[in-house]
């Protein structure tokens, strides 16, 4: 019981730090078109996400892989029943990744539209799909013994879109002041002015969630019996008006900090909800996808925490130490210095 327990844990920090790594790849992705006003400014915003882009997904393939590993069940289920938006959401981190690869290889300025449209709508497609699906998991889905009871429009329902819109405009703000952080000039400067804009927006739509949430879930209900969980969403809001505070004072590497953290504490508010169940059923609780009853047997969640515990730190100073690398601005020299550069 108590590996379920470490590798649910796990799972909420696998997922929380990939859509904290690649929430402003995403954002800065569907922003793009809206703050860069000349092709040296795309390559400017693209070069400032491409030495970590990448980097950033080994968190999704790990997040993945530890779902089909410690809880094969939710995962055959999950990729079953919402088979159509997961497949739709592949489809669109491989459009983005061909993207920005592809952009620079010809100099023809149809070319590079076409590719800057398709960085634009595969970066926004994933970050509203998986809210979607992060929602309809919060929310519980139409499923008994005789399996899932829906469609893949029964995911677009009023919850799942309102998560989703929630995760787009984390990562648009995400997305705009790292590229405030990662630019110089009045590309960062517009690109600081521009999180300043989408602040509200979101705020407005976390309100409206965390009301919703109340009604549409029972993710409240652990908050109720442990209190102390109550910290996680504390520490959300207190984070999500800290972005605002260092925004006022023209401080955008702290408010990005800042934004680090109110992504991470959303899901860890939505996931300790959520425990112990993986995928909640809407039709009867007893059908519900847990930790307990989805899980692998106690040897094979045994190796796995070996394994978790030896390479997970490596992964960890691995990216500090190319996030430290790539610390400063991306600037005009650095394209012309670089050939191989976006």
């Amino acid at each position: 019981m108590e590996l379920q327990i470490t590798w649910f844990v796990l799972w909420a920090v696998l997922w929380a730090v990939y859509f904290m790594l690649d929430g402003f790849v995403l954002g800065t992705g569907f922003l793009s078109g809206i703050l860069a006003k000349s092709d040296t400014e795309k390559r400017l915003l693209i070069n400032a996400v491409g030495p970590v882009w990448d980097g950033n997904e080994v968190w999704l393939i790990t997040a993945g892989g530890a779902t089909f590993a410690a809880f094969p069940t939710t995962y055959a289920l999950m990729f079953s029943y919402m088979y159509t938006a997961l497949l739709l959401l592949l489809f669109s981190l491989i459009v983005r990744g061909v993207s920005f690869e592809f952009r620079g290889k010809v100099e023809g300025p149809a070319w590079k539209q076409g590719w800057d449209r398709a960085i634009m709508i595969s970066s926004f497609l994933p970050a509203l799909l998986f809210g979607v699906a992060f929602g309809n998991i919060f929310e519980g889905l139409p499923m008994d013994a005789a399996g899932y009871h829906g469609s893949f429009l029964t995911l677009l329902n009023p919850y799942g879109i309102l998560t989703g819109l929630l995760f787009v405009c984390l990562f648009a703000v995400h997305g705009a002041l790292y590229g405030a952080v990662k630019t110089v000039g009045d590309l960062s400067a517009r690109a600081f002015r521009l999180a300043k804009l989408l602040w509200m927006p979101l705020l407005l739509v976390a309100v409206i969630f965390l009301g919703t949430t109340a009604y549409a879930t029972r993710l409240y209900g652990n908050y109720l019996a442990a209190p102390v969980l109550f910290l996680l969403p504390v520490v959300a809001v207190a984070a999500l008006v800290g972005q605002q505070y260092y925004m006022i004072r023209q401080q955008p590497l702290k408010a990005f900090a800042a934004s680090c953290v109110t992504i991470v504490a959303v899901i860890a508010t939505g996931v300790a909800g959520l425990f112990p169940n993986l995928i909640p059923s809407t039709l009867d609780p007893a059908y519900s996808l847990t930790i307990f009853n989805s899980s692998s047997s106690q040897y094979t969640l045994a190796i796995m925490t070996g394994v978790a515990v030896l390479f997970v730190p490596i992964v960890i100073a691995y990216k500090i130490w190319v996030y430290r690398i790539f610390r400063a601005p991306v600037t005009e020299r650095d394209l012309l210095e670089n050939h191989e550069a976006y």
